[in-house]
């Protein structure tokens, strides 16, 4: 009896929760669909008891796996199927969004917007609605100024993305088989990507193949420890190109001899600008070379810094999106940075950072990768995130305060050291940095050289 007393108010405390959910639906007049479960937690932080926001997991539709899926002779007509182990997912965003408003809120690259038109098409929504909305920050002020002006679905970008699927497509499919023919014992395929960059690097392998090597040599002093490269002859520029054996003997045997001193120090100030900030391939790299990572996992972490993650303050986003190929930021986020580089560092360490114009082959369909909200820095991202998080966090964070922090000043002398009758000269320049500005945060990889010589010291061969 004790039993069936358990399973009774276990079955009635099931039937209370879902009689509250049913009422809390009932209260919904909109219904957010994102790309991954993180960041519809994080987004449905800054919307009101007006909205739920769920996600599709990802694509939802695809070209059938075990088919071709193209009639090419229909005008390439794609033939989409459900994923498998989607159906699910779909039946839950049916009924979710059952007498609701949609707003779809996928990423908002090519693959993004091919996500919200296959969400349109289940869920029978008109193309032309304004219920599209993008942003490339999850921040509350973000979040409600696209909640506030939606558009419609960019339906160029959705066939772009069908056209590079259905490419895909055409060159596994018909290509591959011939791959198979010719490597019967390797498991490989054609691909879109891979093979034209296969073909570069076959082109320029044939290139190594057949270039012709040529002996010339380069001529340094040596001078307590100082490498110092011949540059000039008769006050001409001197190529380590135009050196063969016979010339190396020339100047060898005419040097031997002569006395080396130090005819002339030039003395100037240099300024060396901050970097970008970063795009993806920059970020990539950086963090690859950095921590040694692959590029997936960059990629996989920075896709969690800009989803949002579980800290003490609830789910937070930290980073803006990491999908892009633009240097340019906002303008809210560069009065931000320089409000921050001031407060904290002060006036000597403010840039003035230009938005660099677009260039032929850059999309710019959004911002450089740069934290959500610059005041929270390192340290204090700490008490927020650990482990590669913060490892990564770190690196976007100072990538973009250095962007926007004042150049470098550097010190340098360049000294030239010639023979007696000024017939060779030899040129090495010393460089000291005066004031670090952006490099306090971004360390540039050819930092100081400092050393000095005095006029007319005598140098030794």
């Amino acid at each position: 009896m004790a039993r069936k007393s358990n399973e009774e108010t276990k079955s009635n405390k099931k039937k209370s929760k879902n009689m509250k959910n049913d009422v809390k639906n009932e209260n919904i007049k909109y219904v957010v669909i994102v790309e991954s479960p993180s960041k519809a937690k994080t987004i449905e932080r800054y919307l009101g008891k007006d909205y739920k926001v769920i996600a599709s997991k990802g694509h939802i539709r695809d070209l059938p796996q075990k088919e071709f899926g193209v009639k090419i002779e229909n005008n390439f007509e794609p033939e989409f199927q459900i994923i498998p182990n989607k159906e699910k997912v779909i039946k839950e965003i049916q009924k979710e969004t059952k007498n609701k408003k949609v707003l779809l809120a996928s990423d908002m690259d090519r693959e993004g917007e091919a996500i919200a038109w296959h969400l349109s098409q289940l869920l029978d929504l008109d193309p032309q609605e304004k219920n599209r909305i993008i942003f490339s920050e999850i921040t509350k002020n973000a979040i409600l100024n696209s909640v506030n002006n939606p558009r419609s679905l960019d339906l160029n970008k959705v066939d772009a993305q069908i056209a590079r699927r259905i490419l895909d497509r055409i060159v596994g499919y018909k290509i591959s088989p011939l791959v198979w023919r010719v490597l019967k014992n390797y498991n490989t395929s054609a691909g879109r990507v891979q093979s034209a960059a296969l073909k570069l690097i076959i082109d320029r392998e044939r290139k190594i193949f057949t270039f012709k090597p040529k002996k010339y040599f380069k001529i340094f002093l040596d001078h307590n420890g100082l490498i110092i490269p011949l540059t000039k002859e008769n006050g001409k520029t001197l190529k380590p190109e135009t050196i063969n054996a016979k010339k190396k003997n020339e100047i060898f045997d005419y040097l031997k001899d002569k006395e080396m001193k130090v005819t002339s120090i030039e003395e100037k100030e240099t300024f060396k600008n901050p970097p970008s900030p970063f795009i993806t391939s920059t970020m990539q790299q950086s963090a690859v070379s950095i921590f040694n990572w692959s590029s997936s996992k960059v990629m996989k972490i920075a896709q969690d810094l800009y989803e949002g993650i579980e800290t003490p303050e609830g789910s937070t986003a930290f980073i803006t999106y990491m999908r892009t190929d633009s240097t340019r930021i906002s303008e809210e986020a560069k009065k931000a940075s320089l409000e921050y580089l001031e407060k904290n560092y002060g006036k000597q360490y403010v840039g003035n950072y230009i938005n660099k114009g677009k260039k032929s082959n850059v999309q710019d369909a959004h911002e450089a990768i740069r934290p959500t909200d610059v005041n929270i820095d390192p340290e204090k991202a700490k008490k927020l995130i650990s482990g590669d998080h913060l490892k990564l966090y770190t690196l976007i964070w100072n990538r973009f305060i250095a962007s926007q922090a004042a150049p470098a000043k550097y010190l340098e002398k360049k000294y030239i050291i010639q023979d007696e009758n000024l017939k060779y000269s030899f040129e090495l320049t010393s460089k000291k940095c005066i004031f670090e500005g952006f490099e306090k945060f971004w360390k540039s990889s050819n930092g100081e050289n400092y050393f000095e010589l005095d006029k007319n010291e005598k140098i030794t061969l």
